[in-house]
Formats: C-alpha cells, structure tokens, sequence
C-alpha cells in the first residue's frame, strides 16, 4: 500500500449548491454493433478527485476519449462542458480543449533531452517575437511561474532527464494546465498517471494532485492501483461492460469492496473447465529472467496444462510472452524447452523451435486488414505454397477454407477483407493461423481483448483442444474473472516478481485482483485455499 500523504479523513465536503464542470446524460458509444458504453450519466465538480474504475474493456478509454472529443458518441446523448450542453456526437478535440478539457497519459510525452522550460513550451507555448525568434527571457520568466505554481521540484535550466519519473508527470500536466487562468472551469483527466513510478515516487506526485484539486482544479483520475484510488480521490463510478455500475464517496469504500462493485457480473458458465493437473516433466521453463521490469522470474508449464499469468499494468506480464517469443532481450536467465536451453534472439528462432504467440495488440501487430482472411490465416505457413516462385493460390484457399469452417469464422468468403470482421472473428483467424503449425507452446497475451463473450468461449474451446492435443499455453489476461474460469494455475506478477501461484479452486477472480492490487505484501506470502481472510493476512504481511 501507498502511503499517500492524501489523508481520507480530510476530503472536502461537496456543498449542495455546486455546478459540476463536466455532465454526461445518457452518452453511448458503439462500435461495429458492440456497445462499449451504454447510457452513462456522470458528473464532475471543481475542485474534486473523481476516479473512475474498472476493468480492461469496461469503457474508461471510451468515455475518456469522448469527453476529449477524439470520439464521438451515439447520436441522444449529451456532453455539458462549463454549462454548455453539447451533443456527443458533436464534441470534437477543438471544442473539448477550448472548454479546458485536459489529458495527460502515461505515455506523457515530453522530451528527456529537453529542458523544463522548453518541455513547458511545448505546443504552442513559445514567447516570440515579430520576427519569430523565442523570446529567451521570458520564456525563462513563464517558466519560473509555472515551476511556483505546480511546485515542482525543478529549475527551468535543467533538462527531463534529471528529474524523477513524478516531477516528469508534474510537468506534462503544468504544460496542460499552463494556459487556464480559471482551475474551476476545466478537467484534467489522468490515465494511469502511476503506472510507470516507483513506489517511492508515488507519494509525491498524489500529493501534488491533492494542491491542484484544492486549487479548485477538477481531476478525473484513472489507475489499476485501487489503494492509490481510495487514499486519493474523493469520489469514484465503477464502469462494468460499458455500463455505469454507481458512484460513491471513496470514504464509504475498502479495496475488497471496490474489487466486488468491479468484478460483480454474472460468470459466464460457457467458460467453465475442470482444472488439468499435469503429470510428467515441465514442456517449458523459464529461468531467473530479468527483463524489462521483471526481475530474477521462474516458473514452468507442462503439456495439457493452460497457465495464467494475473498481474496488474506495469508489472510485466506482457514483457514475459515478448521476451520468450524473443521480441524483448533478456538481461539475465534462460528458457528450457523439451529440457533444452532455448535461444531467444528472435520471433524467427522462436517459431522454429514450436512456440506460437498471440500478441496484444490485434490490429497493430497481428490483423493485416486490406489482406484477404485466407492470407492471412495462410500467413504463418506462406512458405509450403510457393512453387518455383509462384504462389499456388488454389491450394492456399481450399486450406484456408477448410480452416475458416473448422474454426467457425463468420466470413462470407475467404476473399473477404480482414478488416470486414467482427473482432471475435479476427481473432479467431489469428488463432487458426498460428495453431495450424502445431505449436509445442502458445504465448497469448489478451486473447479476446476487445471480444464478445460469445466468440470468447469458442476461442477458448479452440485452444484447450489445443492443450488436450498436447501444447502447453500461458495465457496474459486483464479480466481476472475469465482468467481464473480458463487457466489450471495462476502466477500473480507485481512489481516485476511472482508473489503467488494459486491451482485448482484457489484460483478466484478475487483473489487475483487483489494479491495483484497489494503493492506491499511480501512476496513470500502465499495464499491458503482455505478462506479470503487467509489472502487478506498474506497481503498484509
């Protein structure tokens, strides 16, 4: 747990007769039939916190992204901006900025090589003169005001890389911040502003947070640190499937009450699965790794079995899959399949050795959509169908389509375009691509991220036939509920080391989120499956 100098007990009391800065009544968003919000009415004041939480695909990054005007929502709905009602179909990034609409994500974009006074002019806010020379000088004097009003622990001289992860943040928000005179009258909106911090750096940058918003500055405030959100801020709404689940004073809330309002729908019965208890030597082995912000990692994964990987952002469960498909170096340690060291150069040595991955990201790294889906569910095996430097395009689409009616892929042709799919039906296409080789190892990171439930039980129906055929997978997963109906073992990763390894009937979405949650339990302490009280105990040491 943070220690956040954010004290609980000190919020500010809303007074009755407060005008919110930002309304949404009724906001829906939808994409290719699939609703990522529905009807959602939220409000936020000047001089508040407000965190909004839920789990990945819940409709943070949507609703964000429609109060920034980079999407617009359904026609019906309406965005209020300082009292001026919008049409959400009709709220473009001018308008949004122009009513002081703030983000600052993650990635927070500023420059290390840069000084703080020219990361702070950034965008448009060079002093120049008539002749469209920088007006040094004053840019120096700007800059001194903002580093006073943002307290932050800098000199205008010196550059990004000198200063801390937080101080770097404080900056990227001064820069959006720098040309609102009125703290009343915008919304700062934050997006995992603490994801990539050190823990030590945690408190400085909520502390500084805790100023702006007694400034009279407004804050939307999203993170996956759910003891950061309660120490914080002053209110937080639960999304759940695109819908608004409530809003509460965080006064009124625990982290296990949070972790219930987020994972509080229905199970999805289709998933379901006697857990496998492998017998026999492990089919992979990963050794003391170290890398990216993993550090000295272990664990294995045997024939038949799936196993989970829970953790929350940053803790490094996607640099594990990279990382064995050779996309991201090693620091330290080694992979051991079929009880032979592995090399880890790259995605080719990688396929050569049996191991397939299903990566994150489907449209950037994995759908080619102004390709046909018979080439590219052809495209992991290209090589078997050229002859003599002609491609044998018969052959390729009887396979294809053979696949595309054994993988149930709504399609009405192999000659479709990628792009015309539903997500379910891309992914699907993916999978069969890389299944066709019959992979020893299947690394899948998110694999129905962005999915309908639906088609999420026919691609896990398609690979744990997989497993039964004898693969072994490892699968990444943000939603701890399907995660713990899937896999036959779980590892929790925080802070780059496994803290847990949970089987059978120890492995619940609750305790997944959770023991990924408690950023200071040690990492010795592991679960008993007797009772939830036994991982409270654990996670407080």
């Amino acid at each position: 747990m943070t220690s956040s100098t954010a004290s609980r007990s000190a919020r500010p009391v809303r007074d009755d007769s407060a005008v919110p800065v930002v309304s949404l009544r009724g906001v829906t968003k939808t994409f290719a039939g699939t609703r990522a919000l529905r009807r959602v009415d939220l409000d936020f004041f000047p001089g508040e916190i407000h965190a909004v939480c839920g789990e990945n695909g819940s409709g943070k990054s949507t609703m964000i992204k429609i109060l920034s005007g980079v999407y617009q929502g359904d026609p019906g709905g309406t965005v209020s901006l300082n009292g001026e009602e919008y049409d959400a179909d009709r709220v473009t990034p001018t308008v949004a900025n122009r009513q002081g609409v703030r983000v600052v994500h993650q990635d927070l974009a500023v420059f290390p090589e840069l000084t703080v006074e020219e990361n702070l002019a950034i965008d448009g806010g060079f002093h120049t003169s008539k002749l469209g020379r920088i007006r040094w000088r004053k840019q120096h004097k700007s800059a001194e005001q903002l580093i006073r009003d943002f307290k932050i622990p800098a000199r205008p001289k010196s550059t990004l890389a000198e200063l801390s992860l937080a101080a770097r943040t404080e900056v990227a928000i001064a820069r959006s911040l720098r040309d609102m005179d009125d703290r009343g009258k915008g919304l700062l909106i934050l997006d995992e502003p603490t994801a990539a911090l050190p823990v030590k750096e945690v408190d400085a940058l909520l502390a500084s947070l805790r100023d702006l918003a007694d400034s009279g500055q407004s804050i939307l405030y999203v993170s996956h640190r759910l003891d950061e959100v309660l120490a914080l801020a002053d209110y937080v709404s639960v999304l759940r499937d695109g819908e608004l689940v409530g809003t509460f004073p965080t006064s009124e809330l625990d982290e296990a009450q949070l972790v219930d309002l987020m994972l509080g729908r229905a199970v999805h019965k289709a998933l379901e699965h006697v857990p496998v208890v492998p017998d026999g030597d492990a089919v992979f082995k990963v050794e003391n790794l170290s890398v990216g912000p993993l550090k000295s990692v272990s664990l294995e994964v045997h024939a038949g079995e799936m196993l989970g990987i829970a953790g929350v952002m940053g803790s490094g469960r996607s640099t594990l899959l990279k990382s064995i498909f050779g996309v991201a170096q090693p620091r330290a340690g080694r992979f051991v399949l079929d009880g032979q060291t592995m090399a880890a150069d790259s995605p080719k040595s990688a396929m050569g050795a049996g191991i397939a991955m299903v990566p994150e990201h489907r449209l950037r790294d994995a759908a080619f959509g102004n390709e046909p889906v018979d080439m590219n569910i052809s495209i992991s095996v290209i090589g078997k169908y050229w002859r003599k430097l002609v491609l044998a395009d018969k052959a390729l689409r009887q396979d294809a389509d053979q696949l595309i009616s054994e993988y149930r892929v709504k399609v009405p042709t192999g000659r479709s375009l990628m792009s015309s799919l539903s997500g379910g039906n891309q992914q699907k296409v993916v999978v069969a691509r890389w299944l066709r080789r019959k992979p020893r190892l299947i690394l899948l990171d998110e694999p129905t991220q962005g999915v309908d439930v639906g088609a999420r039980a026919e691609i896990y129906n398609i690979l744990r036939r997989a497993t039964q055929d004898g693969a072994a997978a490892v699968l990444v997963a943000s939603d701890f509920q399907e995660l713990a109906q899937v896999v036959d073992r779980a590892i929790v990763l925080r802070n780059g080391r496994v803290v847990a390894e949970l089987r059978g009937d120890e492995i619940t979405a609750h305790r997944l989120a959770r023991l990924s949650h408690a950023d200071e339990a040690p990492a010795a302490a592991m679960p008993t499956p007797d009772s939830d009280s036994s991982v409270a105990s654990a996670e407080k040491g």
